[in-house]
């Protein structure tokens, strides 16, 4: 896909979703400008924070979707990446914040509002910010969205209690979220990790050769796609999880139903949810870095692998050590990554596959719902008066 002419991308319906995905290294790049442009106003902004209270700050990042699967790939890095003495990360869903704020909420916990969202225009977006302002006695907002005309980014001008960043570039114009949601994580991670801004600059730079690594070798990965399947899984530990939420996902969008997917822990997997397996499934595992983690990760791809009960079982892997020794797409020859820097070409992985397999099925990826019945910014929820 990544080397066909934009007429037969066109043809397909595929041409956005596409570039989008290529050109995602390059904006990983541009994320480290934009922190680096605004790293005096997000300091002061969390310190700023950080007085409303005596103890630590709970950092809640919140989303809908794809972008609720931001906050749960970063919050696991985070939470022994970032300062712990300073912060307690929770990922929340905005459709969680709204629907049920007392359940989620403590109104008595000094609280940053981490709202991640491509356009800024889904409701709950819009309502998590007025519930947690309704509901927690100490409040602050830092809003990473990626439209600048957004409602989001609008309505937070003037506000001396809302910091605003925007991704302009990483704005999909497809129905599927790529570039802004690895975007939205890599710019979350580079404020809240405590490496040095010299080793964020050389992980991003690691991850986006990566990135460009997996453009070039699109061709393996439709290898794992030449095989009777109907079903596909994604697992992974840690982070992974968020990850393989957001990969199935992809799957899902793109295919519009078509393909039966599923996601989980790797180790949860065991405890019913390996029941989706079949023998028309793939199986496809994030592999983690860390040493004590990845044992489980490999102990659960041979495991399925010795089973012989699904069509394909697939480690997506970076060479830092024990290696799946059965079909893998691995990165060889770069620096080991964290996590949430590793999940930025991993992910990549995952949405060329789901470009792929749209296209396998018959489907247009960038209008990739016919009916109409999911769109590209969510509509027909009704928001309904809360009062604390």
């Amino acid at each position: 896909m990544f080397e066909k002419s934009i007429e037969e991308l066109k043809s397909w319906g595929a041409d956005i979703t596409t570039g989008e995905i290529k050109q995602q290294p390059e904006l990983w790049r541009d994320c480290v400008n934009i922190y680096r442009e605004n790293k005096d106003a997000i300091e002061a902004f969390l310190a700023e924070a950080r007085a409303m209270g005596d103890g630590r700050l709970t950092v809640v990042f919140a989303g809908a979707g794809t972008s609720d699967y931001v906050g749960d790939t970063a919050a696991p890095y985070l939470r022994h990446a970032g300062d712990r003495s300073l912060y307690e990360f929770k990922a929340i869903a905005t459709t969680d914040i709204v629907s049920a704020p007392r359940d989620f909420l403590n109104p008595d916990d000094p609280t940053l509002l981490v709202s991640f969202a491509r356009s800024g225009n889904s409701p709950e977006s819009l309502a998590a910010v007025e519930v947690a302002r309704t509901y927690i006695k100490n409040v602050k907002f830092l809003n990473i969205t990626c439209a600048p005309e957004g409602k989001l980014a609008q309505e937070s001008k003037g506000d001396p209690d809302a910091l605003t960043l925007l991704i302009p570039r990483a704005n999909d114009r497809g129905f599927a979220m790529t570039g802004s949601y690895t975007c939205m994580t890599l710019l979350t991670t580079l404020i809240f990790d405590t490496a040095s801004d010299e080793q964020k600059d050389a992980w991003v730079e690691t991850a986006a050769a990566m990135g460009e690594q997996v453009v070039a070798r699109e061709a393996e990965a439709m290898q794992f796609l030449l095989t009777d399947y109907d079903r596909v899984t994604y697992l992974g530990s840690g982070s992974f999880g968020g990850l393989a939420q957001e990969a199935q996902l992809k799957i899902l969008e793109l295919a519009h139903g078509l393909i039966a997917t599923s996601y989980d822990t790797t180790m949860s997997y065991r405890h019913g949810p390996k029941s989706f397996v079949d023998d028309c499934t793939l199986v496809f595992v994030f592999v983690s870095n860390d040493p004590y983690t990845r044992q489980y990760d490999l102990d659960l791809l041979n495991e399925v692998k010795a089973d012989g009960i699904c069509s394909k079982v697939v480690a997506i892997q970076q060479d830092a050590g024990e290696l799946f020794d059965g079909e893998s797409f691995t990165f060889a020859g770069f620096d080991t990554l964290p996590e949430a820097y590793l999940a930025l070409p991993f992910i990549m992985v995952g949405q060329s596959i789901s470009l792929l397999n749209s296209v396998r099925v018959g489907n247009t990826p960038d209008t990739p719902s016919p009916t109409g019945q999911v769109n590209r910014v969510v509509r027909g929820v009704t928001i309904h008066p809360f009062t604390a």
